[in-house]
């Protein structure tokens, strides 16, 4: 695999991410999104026994469905980080059709391809240039090649956000693309879904944006005070004490190869 060197908020996100011990506990979210792009990804048209490379496996939630799914395919699977990459094979053991590797997916190359298939679950929202990565992605695709991926939008957290802006603070949550900046990939399907998930209260919302690794702010985020946060925290919980999730589902098919006259 060739990568380029990490910037330091890329390095931030995979250390977050690589730390993140609990992440499934507390990522039902993920989880569910994981599913539901499985069973999207199951009902394309592929090949017998697709070539497919999935980048942001993380600890194997997407991988781990595709494989009950059935899906008989030759697997690369790649993650930023290599403890992710760790875990998703421990989650999965090891195959003859499965192989595991580091790659950053926006700035690196894969070393097999072309690919009927690229994938990925809620990862591409830490790209610093999402469209720009997906058109590079689809280079990679074989003729008629599937590339489908879910990413955050930027309705997500609005309630974090919410409860910053009424007390005129200004959050760290991350800018997430909007649907509309991906429109101009050629031959593209845009979904999107918005999904509501409860909390206890503020203190559990952060400890489990924590605990999946995605606490890291942006990098012009000026930290609040201790009274500050707790401020926005009493306004969440005022609230509702709710997080919504604005899922993207982006699918591009590369076109098929002309049949010579």
């Amino acid at each position: 695999m060739t990568r380029t060197m990490a910037a330091p908020a890329r390095a931030r996100v995979a250390d977050a991410f690589a730390r993140a011990e609990r992440y499934e506990a507390h990522a039902p979210v993920q989880h569910r999104v994981a599913l539901g792009l499985a069973r999207t990804i199951a009902a394309l048209p592929l090949p017998e026994r697709p070539r497919a490379l999935e980048f942001g496996c993380g600890t194997g939630f997407l991988t781990r469905a595709l494989l009950d799914a059935q899906i008989p395919a030759n697997w690369l699977l790649t993650d930023l980080s290599p403890a992710m990459v760790e875990r998703c094979r421990n989650a999965t053991g090891d195959d003859p059709d499965r192989r595991f590797a580091t790659l950053d997916g926006e700035y690196g190359t894969p070393d097999a391809g072309p690919f009927d298939l690229i994938c990925s679950s809620l990862a591409l929202q830490w790209f610093d240039d999402a469209p720009a990565a997906l058109a590079r992605m689809a280079d990679w695709l074989a003729p008629g090649g599937h590339l489908i991926v879910t990413t955050l939008g930027p309705g997500t957290f609005a309630e974090w956000r919410a409860a910053h802006t009424a007390l005129g603070l200004v959050p760290g949550t991350p800018a997430f693309t909007p649907a509309e900046a991906f429109a101009a990939l050629p031959g593209v399907r845009i979904d999107i879904e918005t999904l509501v998930e409860p909390s206890r209260d503020a203190r559990s919302f952060l400890h489990a944006v924590k605990a999946i690794g995605a606490g890291t702010p942006h990098a012009a985020h000026v930290p609040l005070s201790p009274a500050q946060l707790r401020a926005v925290m009493a306004q969440f919980e005022r609230n509702g004490a709710a997080a919504t999730y604005e899922v993207v589902t982006i699918h591009l098919t590369a076109p098929r190869r002309r049949e010579a006259p």
